[in-house]
């Protein structure tokens, strides 16, 4: 999708309505726990700052059901905003109406004002147009810097556009588009994707829309045992499908024809149940006893895996490899980081597909390492699915 972008527009003098991503978490006293989002924003928010815009800035947070509720305002994002760039960020008391257009009309050249959460009005993730049309009076142009929420057609990232007439991609929209986009479109190969995750329900559309672009696929998570139940091996008491055991034979097959080579572990880590006490082992997969539970992949699928991994040009990930949230079963998933960071290191593209993933890098301490790591689990899954993103197609080609 080639959009124009901020750099394609002048923006002196001009009040610039962004929408960006700053969903994000508070602790008990209402401080940002979490700044990633907010530091993501700021190449965008800086450019416009430094070229004399008057930056109006729009988010929601959290999900406060179409209502004003003091739990989910954007103040605590404003506050860290105000220090991350050393100036003051002023906060209205809502997203539209009289007091805020003139609050908004007295900024100056290289002023920046943060509005009140959008979803305290149900307009806003309903798109509706009078309210779509009541946000972007307040602008002169229209940036949109939040992938998180491209893949929704809300007021303030899809129906705004129709009411301006400059509508363009932040920095932060562009290098996603730029590295997802060309990973799809034009990779390095060989082109390597490792998915993971629970279900093969919710990775079905990315997988065959990647059988079309990759070399080969390596799978982990618990969506492996519904392709081992479909193969006729034994699972324990493993997660499964079992409605989709038949879409799983139909995705071997069609990875067969495509000459895709498609990987799944050859042993596994097992456990009697998923705690962190319980005892677990390695067992090859046609060794899983009854009343065991696979939690990670075994050790030699772990080196089988890195060196798929290290002999790639491009690898996207999606999904970790096990249940990673407990530590002794987040080895797996630690050691695809691990190969990860050595593939970047070795001259490789690494994309991580935001989510589970991303969380999963930074847990093993190597976000730093990778090429880079998508800010929307939902937009840049619907992205890898080859769905059509509507916050991103609204703006200016």
């Amino acid at each position: 999708m080639q959009k124009k972008t901020l750099s394609d527009i002048a923006i002196q003098g001009k009040r610039v309505l962004m929408r960006v991503d700053f969903n994000v978490p508070l602790d008990g006293e209402k401080n940002v726990t979490d700044d990633k989002r907010i530091i993501e924003a700021l190449p965008s928010i800086r450019k416009v700052l430094e070229q004399g815009g008057r930056l109006i800035l729009m988010s929601h947070l959290g999900r406060p059901k179409g209502k004003p509720n003091a739990d989910f305002s954007l103040a605590p994002a404003a506050t860290r905003l105000s220090e991350l760039l050393d100036c003051p960020v002023a906060m209205a008391g809502d997203c539209i109406g009289t007091e805020v257009m003139q609050q908004v009309l007295a900024l100056q050249d290289g002023e920046v004002i943060m509005l009140e959460n959008l979803r305290f009005h149900p307009e806003e993730e309903a798109n509706d147009p009078d309210f779509a049309r009541e946000l972007a009076s307040l602008g002169e142009i229209y940036v949109n810097d939040a992938f998180g929420t491209a893949h929704r057609a809300h007021a303030s990232t899809e129906g705004i556009t129709r009411y301006m007439q400059i509508a363009v991609a932040g920095f932060l929209i562009e290098k996603e588009l730029k590295y997802l986009g060309k990973a799809l479109q034009d990779p390095e190969r060989p082109f390597v994707a490792i998915l993971g995750g629970s279900k093969i329900s919710g990775k079905i559309d990315v997988l065959e829309n990647l059988f079309n672009k990759v070399d080969a696929v390596l799978v982990g998570g618990a969506m492996v045992f519904t392709f081992f139940k479909a193969q006729g091996l034994p699972i324990g008491n493993s997660l499964v499908e079992d409605d989709k055991l038949e879409l799983a034979r139909n995705l071997i097959e069609q990875a067969a024809q495509k000459n895709i080579r498609l990987l799944l572990p050859v042993d596994v880590i097992v456990a009697p149940e998923i705690s962190a006490t319980a005892e677990s082992r390695a067992v090859s997969i046609d060794a899983i006893q009854d009343g065991m539970i696979g939690v990670d992949i075994g050790p030699e699928t772990k080196a089988i895996y890195r060196r798929e991994i290290l002999d790639a040009h491009t690898i996207l990930w999606n999904g970790p490899m096990g249940v990673f949230e407990i530590d002794k079963f987040a080895e797996g998933t630690i050691a695809i980081a691990g190969a990860m960071a050595e593939a970047t290191a070795s001259g490789a593209t690494t994309i991580i597909g935001g989510g589970d993933s991303a969380a999963a890098v930074a847990k093993a301490g190597l976000a730093e390492q990778m090429t880079h790591i998508s800010t929307g689990g939902g937009a840049s899954l619907e992205f890898l699915e080859g769905k059509e993103l509507p916050g991103i197609a609204a703006l200016n080609d």
